[in-house]
């Protein structure tokens, strides 16, 4: 079933609201003020609560839209529908006025709070159009052995012979290891990281990897990523199965945000505690430990022990001894933290998209934190706990979105808690 609709705003998962008879419509591809042309989603029951459609014809285009610079993650009508991509036919300024607008929103509607979010475009991504970000790749081999997405709404694989999407460096791996030449067992899960490079001396020659169902197959196992934040390079050595920012500028502008937020919050402290939750390989973990030299006390917790390892052997390279890195759930640790460890000056916390959810937030507040620095992938999950800190007594002293997922709805937060 089709219908004309005019799109009204922004919802989530990169829609838009549009009514047919008074009932809601999430769009796909589609932008607020535009005149469109859309296909509903089937099944749908005129029981439903709502509707969900996807853009064929734009009628009256949004100024914010232009022409994909991928058009295989565009509208399935117009040869697209691969997934990846949801914000392609939005142009780069429009992408950070809907993620700029979506934590807003999000923050008023489940944090109660009113705030206007700034946000920040990373380096490069203009002059590269908003593509030739990402550092890892992952696809699937299809039945014929070929690296493949899967096309929305169906079972059906397409083959890519490219990746808009991934860096240079990465491509060029790409070709120099004949990814796209196929071969594969199908049903592979296919996945290449590869570093971005930092500095004239160092190259992705071999730091890079390529595994194929998790096995490596080429490059090495532990990658080497470099950070460097207010003048001091960290050097990490991360495994290539392990989570790492994906985006190549997103360690830096995080890492750089992060601790200049915590600084301030340390001013005059003597022999300060720091937690560091969700830590994962220590992205934050290692410039925090060095803040105050060998006063401060630290606490990182993170559930995969993978990342934990990592972390704990990038802590040792620096000769950073006494953070104390525990691997498991945050909530559990958090039960039986070390006397020494027990009250911390600051909480920075970098969960997965479900939050820290209000369990952990309570045990933060309780256990006396006086700032709470919060990186956010997920702007609902953000709100929500906003709204569990405000209850605890904290107020919202800033917050920064950061765009480090460009051509997507995906956004990065950080706000900062005080009380």
């Amino acid at each position: 079933m089709q219908a004309e609709v005019r799109i009204e705003r922004y919802a989530d998962q990169g829609r838009c609201v549009a009514h047919i008879d008074g009932r809601v419509v999430f769009v796909r591809f589609a932008l607020p003020g535009e005149l469109d042309r859309i296909e509903l989603d089937e099944p749908h029951d005129r029981d439903d609560r709502f509707w969900t459609g996807e853009v064929v014809e734009v009628i009256e285009p949004s100024e914010d839209r232009v022409t994909p610079a991928w058009p295989l993650a565009g509208p399935l009508a117009m040869g697209g529908g691969v997934g990846g991509a949801d914000l392609v036919h939005v142009s780069l300024a429009g992408q950070l006025r809907w993620k700029a607008v979506t934590v807003s929103e999000q923050m008023s509607r489940l944090g109660h709070i009113d705030v206007a979010v700034p946000i920040d475009r990373m380096p490069g991504d203009e002059e590269f159009g908003g593509l030739n970000w990402r550092t890892r790749i992952e696809m699937i081999a299809d039945e014929e052995g070929r690296p493949s997405m899967r096309r929305r709404g169906t079972h059906n694989r397409v083959a890519i012979d490219t990746m808009p999407l991934a860096t240079r460096t990465l491509l060029d791996v790409a070709e120099r290891e004949h990814v796209w030449d196929g071969g594969y067992e199908p049903g592979s899960q296919i996945r290449l990281s590869v570093p971005e490079p930092r500095g004239d001396a160092e190259s992705a020659q071999d730091n890079y990897a390529v595994l194929v169902d998790g096995e490596l197959t080429a490059g090495e196992q532990l990658l080497t990523e470099q950070v460097a934040i207010n003048g001091t390079t960290f050097t990490y050595r991360v495994d290539a199965n392990g989570f790492w920012q994906v985006h190549r500028q997103a360690p830096i502008a995080l890492g750089t945000h992060v601790i200049d937020l915590v600084n301030g919050q340390l001013q005059g402290a003597v022999a300060p505690v720091i937690w560091d939750l969700y830590s994962g390989s220590g992205l934050f973990t290692l410039p925090l430990a060095t803040l105050t030299g060998e006063r401060t006390r630290m606490l990182s917790v993170e559930g995969a022990r993978v990342a934990v390892r990592n972390a704990q052997r990038n802590l040792r390279a620096m000769n950073l001894n006494d953070v104390d890195a525990r691997a498991g759930d945050v909530s559990q640790t958090l039960a039986h933290v070390p006397a020494h460890l027990a009250k911390p000056d600051v909480v920075v916390l970098d969960p997965p998209r479900a939050g820290a959810r209000a369990k952990v937030c309570r045990q933060i507040a309780a256990a006396g934190a006086k700032s709470v620095v919060y990186i956010a992938c997920d702007p609902t999950s953000l709100a929500r706990d906003t709204a569990t800190l405000i209850g605890e007594g904290y107020q919202l002293k800033g917050i920064r979105a950061f765009d480090i997922y460009p051509m997507t709805h995906h956004v990065e937060t950080v706000a900062l808690f005080v009380r």
